[in-house]
């Protein structure tokens, strides 16, 4: 019982992996991130990206029928994963513990904005508003200005914990023989992605400075220009590139022992004294020579592609991992799942339309004819 974008892609992730997803939408409009944009042959970016692979049943859940149709899929069912609004389920005699008493295999996996009990607990919560109450909004951006990630990446911090909690859920119900309830907050999700300015400011220290592209306490890492009026992205990491950067890709040996940038604390300090020197010596070079120097001299550099650039990757190609999947509009290019394993292919299969597997699945569940057309003919499906 999924809508929007965390719990759609930890069940996504799931049914790559072999498991049968049946997404229950709601009656008429279905998933309300089918409707975010049409960019992907008039459908949702969003839900393209998020609900391969699935089944679609829609159901009215304030009609008393469906409580019918949802207990037979609950017989059956390994995991449910909601992420409905806070106390939706209690009120439907879906939660856990009440479930529990029915189906004792049953694993039950909520997603929420702030989790179970607290001040925050009935609290809206989106991506954006979640960025900015874990904190965020106020390492990212420039020193003037605050930006969001511009992913949902509190979505998607929430999705992926969910769908490791599931499968680890499934591990131990493998030794109790018992389900259990996992808790899944947006909050706690991305609070733990956090770890490191978190840490950079413990015990009250000052945390570490919004610096747009630039890494906040190494230096040089960032974005530079180049002579062609291109942006390359180098990172160095340690001494021993200080000084390869400096002999083999600046040819400025005197720069090593140089006391404002002997060492990288220091050269973070000094920084837009060193971005001066490296903006020069770069404007002298296309991005072509920076890259062939930065190559050889073994320092980590990319690219700032955009997204054409990323759909024609060469890396990607070479590793053939873009894919075409079928959507309720034709089909589309896509991406294989980054879980690469030498025992088994993921299992990819189309977009689903809204209600497009509703009769099929009310058929396995043993419903006739006359009762699935009175399912429909009283709007419950």
């Amino acid at each position: 019982m999924e809508h929007a974008i965390a719990a759609p892609l930890c069940t996504r992730q799931l049914a790559e992996l072999g498991a049968r997803v049946i997404k229950i939408e709601r009656r008429g409009s279905g998933d309300f991130a089918r409707h975010y944009d049409n960019r992907v042959k008039g459908q949702s970016s969003h839900f393209v990206w998020t609900n391969r692979s699935k089944q679609s049943l829609t159901l009215n859940l304030k009609h008393d029928d469906a409580k019918i149709i949802l207990h037979r899929l609950l017989k059956s069912a390994d995991v449910l994963v909601q992420n409905l609004a806070p106390g939706a389920t209690r009120k439907m005699g879906l939660d856990f513990e009440q479930l529990h008493e029915r189906y004792q295999n049953l694993i039950v996996c909520n997603i929420s904005g702030y989790g179970s009990g607290g001040p925050y607990e009935k609290k809206k919560a989106y991506d954006l508003l979640i960025q900015a109450e874990a904190g965020l909004l106020s390492i990212t951006g420039t020193k003037n200005e605050m930006a969001k990630s511009a992913i949902s990446i509190a979505d998607i911090a929430a999705g992926m914990q969910a769908q490791t909690a599931i499968l680890a859920a499934l591990i131990q119900r493998s030794k109790t023989n018992a389900g259990s309830n996992i808790d899944i907050s947006m909050l706690e999700a991305m609070v733990e992605w956090m770890g490191f300015p978190l840490y950079y400011a413990y015990d009250g220290a000052e945390p570490p400075p919004r610096s747009g592209t630039d890494h906040a306490s190494i230096y040089p890492y960032g974005a530079f220009s180049t002579g062609d009026k291109k942006i390359i992205m180098i990172g160095l990491q340690n001494e021993r590139e200080w000084i390869a950067f400096c002999e083999a890709v600046l040819g400025q040996k005197e720069l090593i022992d140089d006391p404002r940038f002997k060492q990288n604390s220091l050269r973070s300090e000094n920084r837009e004294e060193l971005k001066q020197i490296v903006d020069n010596s770069f404007s002298t070079m296309t991005a072509a020579d920076v890259a062939t120097k930065l190559y050889e001299a073994q320092i980590a550099f990319a690219d700032v592609n955009n997204m054409k650039a990323v759909w024609d990757h060469p890396q990607l190609k070479a590793l053939k991992r873009i894919v075409e999947i079928e959507t309720p509009e034709g089909p589309v290019k896509s991406f294989y799942p980054p879980g690469n394993n030498s025992d088994y292919e993921p299992c990819l299969s189309p977009v689903p339309d809204i209600s497009e597997h509703t009769t099929k699945i009310l058929t396995e569940l043993g419903f006739g004819a006359e009762e699935i057309k009175g399912f429909y003919d009283n709007e419950v499906v």
